[in-house]
């Protein structure tokens, strides 16, 4: 609507100057009324509502043509424009930043295809349908779901490249020209009355002399110092005198917990450390056997300092000490029984982490590493005792992303994640064998998660060419969660562990689970079902051929 400025009065759409109902009063005058006449009358445009009177108490007669209007602001409204401007402008460059950091700029997934002819063997007894029920996906899951059979396709290629092929095992000398050292520190035979791998070595130092001062683990971990300083503090005492030489026992593991990750490895290390006949290296994981002898911390750190064996037997001197103490006691010498304390170490990469093969061994055979952490493990202990806890492939790796994933985690973000995972391991094994598609440390970095961890019957086959069936104890977390005393009462006869008290096996069977999923992955809820789909498609024939060489149907987990 228009407005004469000098009567502040409604004008209809014809712009007729006489509806201007003050212009025709009684004493009007058409020639004398500057109004009538044109003189100062300014129409503004206000989208048909009613001008407010103080609206325009000081609009100007001169004022500006429409594309000049925006010079003719004010200074305060131009000044507050321009910086909502430069906020709005540094909002959008960080955004743009964050993205190409996390690889998250707004590029559109190579999955996302469009429509496709729906697939009835989704999941086990499941179909799309089935999974709309479950889960009502928002519209960007919408797109998630139709990636299904596009990935399908590369699982099909994956599944048709398997082959189980028993790997050679390499001989002793190949093994000892790999590692002269580690042969020259640890002897083939160990004492006769103890359970653990243990020996006598001649300490030449004095006593100003520090033991553990070049240590790495001491050196580079500042939270494992306390450890050191204690040990530091009684290590004089727990010398053996002999012949005017000093001696310190050494030991070496009984027992192995060597995985998997995010399967329960860490509540079954809590729970057996409280068995009173069971001790731990100071450092639950020290992943001395596939990363700190070969001098890695983390690969994308690039290569340290090699930590020698000398360093990782430091990690079992706590536990030494308890040992030498029971060896010396007058009843075990008089009756000659043999100690029942044993030792055990829990890192969980060491059933699958191999990845330093290729930066140290170059005799490889068509990409395969040509020795194993296996290899050298049962070269000095062939007697060890291996325990394996595992569960669903497909939670184990979505907890993985959680517990791993530093930002921007969600359940779509995982599906993007593993679309790219399953697309590189397609590539892999179009041009190489499973196994060096597995320890393949080119391709497990550049995986954004985990999946090759899943594999477990590859690793399990591997294993088994160097140690025996019944030296191998697999259990499923799953069983563990839903009946812990059963899975205690099974590792204590594993390890050939004395009976228990009530009130001990109470304290070992009642405790709190450890390392849970935190608050905020949580949070996150569950992956997205046409995600779960995918794995267990993916996982599907490893679990067959894993359930087939444990004789056990469980581990097909068709139900978790």
């Amino acid at each position: 609507m228009r407005y004469c400025i000098n009567c502040c009065i409604h004008l209809l759409p014809n712009d007729l100057h006489r509806q201007c109902f003050r212009c025709r009063g009684p004493d009007h005058n058409n020639q004398k009324c500057p109004v009538c006449r044109g003189e100062n009358r300014i129409a503004l445009y206000t989208d048909r509502k009613q001008m407010k009177w103080l609206a325009v108490l000081e609009v100007r007669t001169d004022h500006c043509e429409s594309w000049n209007g925006f010079f003719c602001l004010r200074k305060g409204k131009l000044c507050s424009l321009m910086f909502g401007l430069i906020i709005m402008t540094l909002v959008m460059v960080s955004y743009i930043l964050t993205g190409a950091k996390h690889g998250l700029l707004l590029i559109p997934s190579p999955f996302h295809y469009g429509a496709f002819a729906s697939n009835p063997s989704l999941m086990d007894n499941e179909s799309l349908s089935d999974m709309k029920d479950y889960y009502q996906p928002s519209k960007m899951n919408i797109s998630y779901v139709k990636d299904y059979p596009s990935i399908k396709l590369i699982i099909d290629t994956i599944t048709s490249k398997i082959e189980f092929i028993t790997r050679q095992r390499p001989d002793l000398e190949e093994l000892r020209k790999q590692e002269p050292h580690m042969f020259s520190v640890i002897p083939n035979k160990f004492l006769p009355n103890s359970k653990n791998p243990c020996w006598y070595e001649e300490y030449r130092g004095n006593t100003t002399t520090d033991p553990y001062a070049t240590n790495s683990y001491a050196l580079y971990s500042k939270r494992f110092r306390i450890i050191f300083d204690y040990l530091r503090k009684v290590f004089w005492n727990h010398l053996y005198h002999y012949k005017d030489k000093h001696y310190r026992l050494r030991c070496l593991p009984h027992f192995y917990i060597i995985g998997q990750p995010k399967c329960g490895t860490t509540d079954l290390y809590d729970r057996l450390r409280l068995h009173p006949d069971v001790r731990f290296s100071a450092i639950k994981e020290p992943h001395w056997w596939t990363r700190k002898r070969f001098g890695i911390i983390r690969l994308r750190d690039g290569f340290h300092d090699r930590y020698p064996v000398e360093d990782y037997l430091d990690l079992f001197d706590l536990a030494a000490h308890q040992i030498q103490s029971v060896l010396q006691s007058d009843a075990v010498k008089e009756r000659g029984k043999r100690n029942n304390i044993i030792i055990g170490e829990a890192s969980a990469s060491t059933m699958w982490d191999n990845n330093a093969w290729i930066f140290f061994y170059d005799n490889s055979t068509e990409g395969e590493p040509p020795f194993l952490i296996q290899d050298f493990i049962h070269a000095f202990q062939p007697n060890a005792k291996l325990i394996i806890m595992l569960r669903d492939p497909v939670e184990r790796l979505y907890s993985d992303y959680l517990y791993f994933a530093s930002a921007n985690k969600s359940a779509e973000d995982f599906h993007e994640k593993v679309a790219e995972s399953l697309q590189l391991f397609e590539g892999c094994v179009l041009d190489f064998s499973l196994r060096a598609c597995v320890y393949n440390n080119t391709l497990n970095n550049a995986m954004p998660v985990r999946l090759q961890v899943g594999l477990y019957v590859v690793y399990l086959l591997d294993w088994l060419t160097v140690f025996n069936k019944d030296q191998i104890l697999v259990l499923r977390l799953e069983d563990h969660a839903s009946n812990m005393r059963y899975t205690m009462h099974m590792v204590f006869q594993f390890l050939d562990l004395g009976p228990l008290s009530e009130k001990q096996e109470a304290l070992i069977t009642k405790s709190p689970a450890s390392n849970t999923r935190r608050p905020e992955d949580r949070s996150l809820g569950p992956m997205l079902p046409t995600t779960k789909a995918i794995l267990r498609d993916f996982y599907r024939p490893f679990n067959t051929k894993l359930a087939q060489v444990l004789f056990d149907d469980a581990f097909l987990w068709k139900r978790t």
